[in-house]
């Protein structure tokens, strides 16, 4: 009796564990009442777009917001098989998706924390901001008013230096959230008891650390590479100029790869800049179609509305594809060059 008592005990332990990871509880069934619709695979990703929409987030933010849960999807669906067939034994993969999804958390304002930094990232938006105070820093802020009265850019160009000054700044906006979770995991790291929970969370910390220093290495050379256009203009030989697909050029220029490899990816980021600007383009026209249909709704005629709304449910999802698919393209090009300049410098 007691061994048929221990058994079940046991049977009981192991199923609540399971639980933790199960496909019913990490993947919404999609006939369940209380969720007409499921967006995503993953129960808590659900959690996060669900809250979202309650935020009412400007509709190119709720795009990006997609595109990064997208993505954050795919990493951990990979993950999980990774983990059946017995990969990932020290819990490093796991701990970085858990580190992504808290940056994603933290940069959509979801994170319990009242955050004093600029969320709204959307460039059409620049116009409510004060003109001498766009950037949120007194370095870019000086900067850009210097290279915007000097003379030395066309219209154009002033339009590819804002937007290379706005990467600037989400980079370190992102700089900023990963030291915050650095305060963080140390602060937790202070209360551990384990011994072996203590490695753990010491490797991770490290790892965070490293990740801290390279974002400071690239926002350094990108405040370099800033003041240096602003002060000398954009030259004719530029071989680029989305700012996200420069700054991919430069990390590979100092990657030690061969001349035929840079050459294949100098190729490669061309299509990817395409891939870029056409996203780009279409962000502006939802933010248009927006408008648009706030309008039609003010003027109430029912058909109108319905009208427009589809077309801009259409153009919503649209971008929202596009903007996974350039996400991930990034994804692969950056882990690409850092795994090749890696393999050089064993070499």
């Amino acid at each position: 009796m007691r061994l048929q008592c221990l058994v079940a005990a046991l049977c009981f332990g192991v199923g609540v564990m399971a639980g933790k990871y199960s496909r019913e509880v990490n993947e919404p069934r999609p006939g369940s009442s209380d969720q007409q619709t499921v967006e995503f695979r993953i129960a808590k990703l659900n959690q996060v777009w669900e809250k979202s929409k309650r935020m009412q987030l400007s509709p190119v933010r709720q795009a990006e917001l997609h595109s990064d849960l997208k993505l954050q999807e795919k990493d951990e669906l990979r993950w999980k098989k990774m983990k059946v067939e017995g990969l990932d034994e020290n819990g490093e993969e796991e701990a970085q998706l858990r580190r992504n999804f808290n940056v994603i958390l933290a940069k959509y304002g979801m994170d319990g924390k009242r955050d004093t930094r600029s969320m709204e990232s959307n460039s059409l938006k620049d116009h409510d901001t004060k003109e001498g105070d766009m950037f949120d820093d007194p370095r870019l802020d000086k900067l850009w008013n210097k290279a915007k009265t000097s003379g030395k850019f066309s219209e154009e160009e002033l339009l590819s230096l804002k937007r290379e000054f706005q990467h600037h700044k989400d980079k370190i906006h992102e700089y900023n959230i990963l030291m915050d979770t650095v305060s963080r995991t140390e602060e937790i790291h202070k209360n551990v008891i384990s011994p072996l929970e203590g490695d753990a969370k010491e490797h991770t910390l490290h790892q965070k650390h490293t990740e801290l220093k390279q974002k400071m290495r690239d926002l350094n050379q990108g405040f370099e590479r800033l003041h240096k256009l602003s002060h000398e203009g954009f030259t004719e030989d530029s071989d680029f100029r989305e700012p996200r697909v420069i700054e991919l050029w430069e990390a590979a220029k100092r990657s030690n790869l061969s001349k035929d490899e840079l050459d294949s990816l100098k190729e490669e980021l061309h299509h990817f800049e395409t891939k870029v600007e056409k996203h780009t383009h279409y962000q502006e026209q939802l933010e248009l179609s927006h408008q648009k249909l706030q309008h039609v709704e003010a003027l109430g005629d029912q058909e109108h509305i319905k009208r427009t709304q589809e077309k801009y449910n259409t153009l919503a999802e649209k971008t929202r594809e596009m903007g996974y698919k350039m996400k991930k393209h990034m994804q692969d090009l950056s882990n690409k060059i850092s795994r090749q300049g890696l393999k050089h410098n064993e070499l």
